[in-house]
């Protein structure tokens, strides 16, 4: 599953965005990718390795939430629906 968000325009500069991605890995783990920048950069990239698919969802979620509160918004989602904070789905 993966979400990517966008924050708007800032004077004369591109927006910011911020890309997650969670997907299952060769040997049964999962593997929560993000990758933030400007737009039209390569961005800054991180990975972080989860055993268990229940944790790896809930840092997924988390870190789209932490996302969202800064003012990014999503774009575009793909992928099953986790639910917000409020309990509502995304």
């Amino acid at each position: 599953m993966r979400i990517y968000m966008q924050m708007p325009p800032l004077e004369n500069k591109p927006p910011r965005f911020y890309h997650i991605i969670l997907e299952q890995d060769l040997l049964d783990g999962w593997n929560l990718t993000r990758e933030s920048g400007m737009q039209g950069s390569s961005g800054k990239v991180t990975r972080q390795h989860f055993e268990d698919w229940e944790e790896a969802q809930q840092m997924f979620a988390k870190v789209r939430d932490q996302q969202s509160k800064k003012g990014y918004r999503a774009v575009f989602i793909e992928g099953a629906q986790l639910l917000t904070e409020d309990g509502d789905g995304i």
